[in-house]
């Protein structure tokens, strides 16, 4: 067995003569709160620690922050079986009496780890009774969504640019706004290559037939490749 001691304070002969009565053989002094949660002196403890060693504290409350850390300390050494002692509450893990101590502690961390689940979940119950809206946020307000289909109407406006415009991406544009926007109309100026070109249509009937001609098919728009489709709707990126 290995004894070694872990402390949080300043030393002193007090200190000293309670230690050497303990049989410590090796000091971690930390000069830090326990509640701080960078403590070096005690990750060095723990990694000089091995199997039937035993480390030591003047005080329970100096190693762990609170419950939860303390009892997550002590299980950690159980495990790798690493006796714990606290001089002041006379607590010594390698006892029947001092493992059932351990166990009471377990019970209470488990117990408090409950707690918190079932407040939780009573809050967030609470919560959506009241109408709150839970989760992360949605990425546009509805003033955003209206003014991007504004601008959408503006045929010389891209989506990219409006997406900058905007600070969200050309998915969110298209998921927002263009499912419930009318088709973008190409400028009032004559027709060039950059604007669909219907396709004209011609009808056949037979030769001598003087009825009515059969009737029309829809006819087909060619779109340029600079234009996309998504849901039916075109937009030229």
């Amino acid at each position: 067995m290995r004894p070694s001691v872990y402390q949080v304070t300043e030393p002193g002969p007090p200190l000293d003569d309670a230690l050497t009565g303990a049989g410590c053989s090796r000091t971690f002094r930390e000069k830090l709160s326990g509640k701080n949660a960078e403590r070096p002196e005690l990750w060095k403890c723990l990694e000089f620690a091995r199997p039937n060693d035993t480390i030591t504290v003047t005080e329970l409350w100096r190693l762990g922050r609170n419950l939860q850390d303390l009892n997550s300390i002590i299980g950690d050494l159980r495990w790798r079986e690493i006796g714990f002692r606290s001089l002041h509450e006379a607590l010594d893990t390698t006892t029947p009496g001092g493992r059932l101590v351990f166990h009471v502690f377990a019970a209470l961390g488990e117990f408090i780890r409950e707690m918190i689940v079932q407040g939780t979940r009573e809050g967030l119950d609470a919560a959506r009774a009241r109408g709150a809206r839970l989760g992360r946020p949605p990425a546009t307000t509805s003033e955003q969504v209206q003014h991007a289909r504004d601008l959408l109407g503006n045929p010389d406006t891209t989506v990219s640019s409006i997406a900058r415009l905007l600070g969200v991406s050309r998915a969110t544009i298209y998921k927002y706004v263009s499912q419930n926007s009318a088709p973008r109309r190409c400028p009032a100026q004559p027709l060039h290559s950059s604007c669909p070109q219907p396709l004209a249509a011609t009808v056949s009937r037979p030769v001598g037939h003087s009825g009515p001609a059969p009737p029309q098919s829809p006819s087909s728009t060619r779109f340029p490749s600079s234009w996309t489709s998504r849901r039916g709707l075109f937009w030229r990126s």
